[in-house]
């Protein structure tokens, strides 16, 4: 009966809400199970708003291959918009799930996906909005497991006080083996909270379980070690990795959604990780081994998908989309049938060394006419320090391609606070965009009549685990400042563009990317505060960030501001992500002598990533897991 009446009064606030199709479901493509029927019921949360959430592969991918199973049921949740959380609020409705409408709090599991550390507030508002306790410790029997997976679980810490585990690495076989874990102790009468939480520490590869493992700290607030509670659970929790592609679960069909997303197209996952090695990149650290799906494969997923969803666009999904090694078999099968039936082909992520006008006639049909291009620094000695092994050369040449392809915008995406920098690194910046469009001008098959507008994107540089500077200190915010005031008096020019990201918000992401587990206090109480959405301008408020780290007895600097020791224990030391401690401190040392390393496929760089997936690359020279 109250359940009916939550439905009834659902139903009214929806009439009084924007975007109500974000909450209704009833989707083509969703699934709807026979309640009786299923053993395990997951609840996948993505935390953040519909149009998003819905565009994000890995959910895609999940939500297919847990519905797969006829005892497993997988159900969607996203955060509520603001007049929406309201509304919710203000007449005491849990948050539910979209395809049956029931509160979160009745399922066995609810797992969110963690992709960017500033909607670590939105993951506790989704938990309060549905009734769970916060903290872990204080859940009962009663409550759902909660389980995090994505990028940010390569460092949990700052969130390890809220969650009962996380998934490190790959979710398609690691969810299906703890799901199934979950049924088997529940139809034994074996089930309790921390039997099973301790069994799949045990037996499920890549399941870190925070609650059993205590952390003691140094005088100086640095981490003095991570002890295992018991014997039978690991000393550090290895990533979970899938060897073969082909053979990993794919979906071949869609839930479409009723309003517009972010990302309306097929999305075809052609490869996992990366070759290059770029020293503030924690994704092609990660990632690593190289792995790829074969054209033929992926040509009859794209159609099935086609077919299926009518998606007239179709973005082929990578690291590094030309690092694939078969991409013009894989682009001329596609080009056979999509041409046909006006599918627009795709490809983002290229690298300049290796465009080319071949590439742009085999993308020539995608809909925008801007390219985007990522030198990352702007002069040689920097892009060397990071080992980016791209040349002026390079772009200039990519440039070229695009303008006479008849392309007159071209976006140019850099950071600046990178290690070593000086000010003739920010003036390279602007360098490198006057000369671009100096090429535009030099460009015979330009469109006449028009100029050129060349965007600087410019970010700030943000320190992440398991990435050589990760050990690097952040500029100060003020610093930060000062750089972006001098690089926009450097960029006056009537065909650039320039833009460039908040400083106060990349301050606070690299004190949850770099954070440990205190910090949960300083989120509770953002959370307790209204704290949402901080990952949307309009919400992020960096002086209430700043009022609530003091609140909670945190100082933002000693995480993102400071240099960590090369012998310090680090907050993420207890997972294993494959690349060891010592080659990412080999691969710092060398960036300070500007020195570059060649990529995967020219020279074995020994990072340690082939102990996780063994035979997948080249035998790594020595390193183990000890390093």
């Amino acid at each position: 009966m109250e359940q009916k009446k939550d439905i009834r009064k659902l139903s009214s606030v929806l009439r009084s809400v924007s975007k109500p199709g974000r909450y209704t479901g009833g989707e083509f493509g969703e699934v709807i199970k026979e309640k009786s029927n299923v053993k395990a019921r997951f609840a996948f949360c993505f935390p953040d708003t519909y149009e998003i959430g819905m565009s994000n592969l890995g959910m895609r991918i999940l939500y297919g291959l847990l519905n797969e199973q006829p005892d497993i049921w997988c159900e969607r949740a996203f955060t509520p918009w603001v007049d929406m959380e309201e509304k919710l609020r203000e007449y005491n409705i849990p948050l539910t799930t979209l395809e049956s409408g029931d509160p979160l709090g009745e399922f066995d599991i609810v797992g969110f996906s963690l992709q960017y550390e500033l909607c670590y507030t939105n993951v506790l508002n989704m938990l309060s909005l549905a009734n769970i306790p916060l903290r872990a410790a204080d859940r009962g029997e009663g409550t759902p497991i909660i389980i995090g997976g994505g990028p940010c679980t390569y460092n949990p810490e700052p969130l390890s006080d809220f969650f009962d585990c996380f998934a490190i690495g790959e979710g398609e076989e690691l969810i299906i083996e703890f799901t199934r874990l979950y049924i088997e102790m529940k139809e034994s009468g074996e089930y309790t909270r921390a039997s099973f939480l301790r069994r799949a520490a045990a037996t499920v590869g890549g399941i870190y379980v925070p609650s059993l493992y205590e952390v003691s700290y140094n005088a100086d607030g640095t981490i003095r070690e991570y002890a295992p509670a018991c014997g039978a659970i690991p000393p550090r929790v290895r990533r979970r990795v899938v060897s073969d592609l082909d053979a990993a679960y794919f979906p071949r069909r869609l839930v479409m959604p009723y309003i517009e997303t972010v990302h309306d197209r097929i999305m075809l996952e052609i490869a996992r990780g990366c070759i290059r090695g770029c020293r503030f990149c924690q994704s092609g650290m990660v990632c690593r081994p190289m792995r790829e799906r074969s054209p033929e494969l992926l040509c009859g997923q794209a159609r099935a998908l086609f077919e299926a969803t009518g998606y007239d666009e179709i973005s082929l999904s990578s690291l590094s989309v030309s690092d694939y090694t078969r991409l013009p078999e894989l682009t001329g099968r596609l080009l056979d049938w999509t041409d046909e039936h006006m599918v627009s082909l795709s490809l983002p992520s290229l690298r300049v060394d290796s465009f080319s006008v071949e590439l742009m006639e085999k993308a020539a049909s995608v809909r925008t006419s801007a390219l985007t291009f990522a030198p990352e620094a702007g002069t040689q000695r920097l892009r060397d320090v990071i080992n980016k092994n791209v040349t002026e050369e390079d772009i200039l040449r990519a440039a070229k391609a695009a303008f006479g392809f008849g392309k007159t915008s071209v976006k140019l995406y850099f950071m600046q606070g990178l290690p070593t920098e000086t000010l003739e690194d920010l003036d390279g910046i602007a360098a490198v965009a006057r000369a671009v469009v100096g090429e535009y001008y030099r460009s015979p098959g330009r469109p006449k009549g028009r100029r050129p507008t060349v965007t600087v994107s410019v970010s700030n540089f943000i320190p992440k685990p398991f990435t050589p500077f990760q050990w690097e200190a952040q500029d100060s915010p003020e610093l930060l400042r000062e750089k972006q005031e001098y690089l926009k008096y450097k960029l006056g020019d009537r065909n650039i563009r320039y833009q460039y990201h908040d400083v106060g918000t990349s301050h606070v992401e690299a004190v949850l990317a770099r954070g440990d587990r205190r910090l949960s206090a300083a989120l509770e109480l953002a959370c307790q505060k209204g704290f949402h959405f901080d990952a949307w301008d309009e919400h992020f408020d960096y002086g209430r960030w700043l009022e609530v780290f003091e609140c909670a007895g945190i100082d933002p600097s000693f995480y993102a501001n400071r240099e960590y020791q090369p012998d310090e224990v680090l907050p993420w030391d207890i997972i294993d992500a494959g690349v060891t401690k010592k080659f990412l401190w080999r691969e710092r040392e060398r960036a300070y002598q500007g020195k570059t390393t060649l990529n995967c496929r020219q020279s074995c760089s020994g990072c340690g990533a082939n102990r996780l997936a063994t035979g997948l690359c080249r035998p790594c020279g020595g390193a183990s897991e000890t390093d």
